[in-house]
């Protein structure tokens, strides 16, 4: 687990215990979360139809109509577990117009996370959701570039979750301009991927942990590069946000979710 004290995972907990900037990771880990993506525009009903909001306060995506992506910190283990609601089908919360709801069975997390990488599991549905699903990367073709980030994250480090779908763009960071900047030396190369500016001011955010990062393939439909996972703060200049580079996972996310 990363010993940094100023990052958090981008993960907004729900009530009182929720930490002004968590992202994410679990609530005790020392990293940073993204916000309802900072510096973002609000996106179109059904624009990304695939965005699934978690009750626990995190962001996914559907895998399968009735597997839901998301990142590995925001889930306690392995198991079932019927506590978690997912939210579908708008992009305003409160809209009851199209909304879907459904409660969840099992979650699997990832084998051997620890708080450091690996920052994946999956949540499965009681029901399947009637909507297109984001396929994942399964090679590197896709990992940089410019890439699309959506979620109800916080706005600004440490505010409250988002009624409405927000989007940005974020331009990859390689590896080693990411880990040259101060809190980034952690960063695992070949499970992790940055993405931001370096004079800052968009961002994922607090409440968008899990949720995915995804660009056009060479087909120009939607394919998901990464996952929400940590940061140092929110928007901040030379503090990109950091993503579970899914390709390096992606056969042993199929390997699981086949298993759901």
């Amino acid at each position: 687990m990363k010993k940094l004290v100023s990052a958090l995972k981008r993960c907004l907990a729900v009530g009182a215990a929720a930490l002004a900037i968590a992202s994410l990771q679990p609530l005790s880990s020392a990293q940073a979360a993204p916000a309802p993506v900072v510096g973002g525009t609000r996106a179109a009903q059904g624009e990304f139809p695939f965005m699934v909001r978690l009750s626990m306060g995190c962001g996914g995506a559907l895998y399968t109509q009735q597997i839901v992506l998301t990142a590995a910190h925001c889930v306690n283990g392995t198991g079932a577990n019927t506590g978690i609601t997912a939210t579908a089908g708008v992009v305003d919360l409160q809209s009851t117009s199209g909304r879907v709801q459904v409660r969840s069975t099992y979650v699997y997390r990832a084998p051997g996370y620890n708080g450091d990488g690996k920052d994946w599991a999956l949540i499965k549905l009681a029901q399947p959701i009637n909507l297109p699903t984001l396929p994942i990367a399964t090679t590197t073709q896709y990992n940089t570039g410019t890439f699309t980030v959506a979620g109800w994250g916080a706005a600004t480090q440490g505010g409250a979750q988002q009624r409405y779908l927000l989007k940005a763009t974020v331009p990859f960071v390689s590896d080693a301009t990411c880990k040259s900047y101060s809190g980034y030396s952690g960063l695992i190369a070949n499970e992790e991927i940055c993405a931001g500016y370096a004079t800052g001011g968009v961002d994922t955010c607090q409440g968008d942990s899990g949720g995915p990062m995804f660009r056009r393939d060479a087909n120009n439909a939607w394919v998901q590069v990464g996952i929400v996972s940590w940061g140092i703060g929110c928007a901040r200049p030379n503090a990109p946000g950091v993503y579970t580079e899914v390709s390096t996972f992606a056969s042993a996310i199929a390997s699981a979710a086949a298993t759901l």
